[in-house]
């Protein structure tokens, strides 16, 4: 399983770059996990557009889905320079209807709902998820392929539950858009300390920090984290793959 992060700041998209979207490839199908601001014209550096065969969506804020109609009319129009491509399957929750009717589009997309209390399979990929503390319907996921395990926790603050749910990932990506002396509670996010307890106690290999904030000098987050985690932690950036 091979993850490539295409986009990584919290809430919009740094200069040139782009905010929240991943990329998971295995035994040649590619899924990608959310689709925020900018993730679009980064995603063509690594995949074409009209070769994605799934997306899933962790929730429906504007930093994780705002390219999903971009997405849709990159297809349409790549049908028309002659390059076919089967309807895109974009597996989303339900509970906020107006945002999952605009999964569909054509005959080019199609919503589906997920059900956040069972397995999705989706090509090679087994996803299981859990509800994230956010201030919308927000869904950890667990992606299981290969024998190996990745946790993306979405957008969430702290919950013991993500202990259980993140126990022995090869690889945690997880959003940390405060520092730790903030407290993000209030916005549904972690700090940095956060994170670290998470990876430690949950027992994980690896852990990436995603959803990056704005200011501060970025490698504070990773030497908060590091005090509480003994094991590998480094930064999401545009570009950076890693095979599990």
């Amino acid at each position: 399983m091979k993850l490539t992060i295409v986009g990584c700041w919290g809430g919009y998209p740094k200069a040139n770059e782009a905010s929240t979207g991943y990329l998971l490839e295995h035994e040649g199908f590619r899924l990608m996990i959310d689709f925020g601001s900018g993730v679009l014209a980064k995603l063509q550096n690594f995949v074409q557009p009209e070769d994605l065969d799934a997306l899933v969506l962790s929730h429906y804020h504007p930093d994780h889905v705002a390219d999903i109609g971009v997405l849709q009319h990159a297809r349409l129009i790549q049908g028309f320079l002659g390059k076919k491509s089967p309807q895109l399957p974009i597996y989303g929750h339900a509970q906020d209807k107006q945002e999952f009717a605009k999964l569909t589009y054509k005959n080019i997309t199609r919503g589906v709902a997920y059900d956040p209390q069972k397995v999705l399979e989706v090509g090679p990929f087994t996803i299981s998820f859990m509800s994230a503390v956010h201030p919308v319907p927000c869904y950890a996921m667990r992606v299981e392929a290969g024998g190996k395990a990745l946790v993306y926790t979405a957008d969430t603050s702290f919950k013991e539950e993500f202990i259980s749910f993140a126990v022995g990932a090869d690889l945690l990506l997880s959003e940390c858009n405060f520092y730790g002396n903030q407290d993000g509670r209030g916005a549904g996010h972690m700090n940095s300390y956060d994170n670290g307890k998470l990876a430690k106690n949950a027992g994980v290999k690896q852990l990436v920090l995603t959803h990056l904030p704005h200011y501060g000098e970025l490698d504070q987050l990773v030497s908060e984290a590091s005090s509480e985690f003994e094991g590998p932690v480094s930064l999401a950036k545009e570009g950076l793959e890693l095979t599990l």
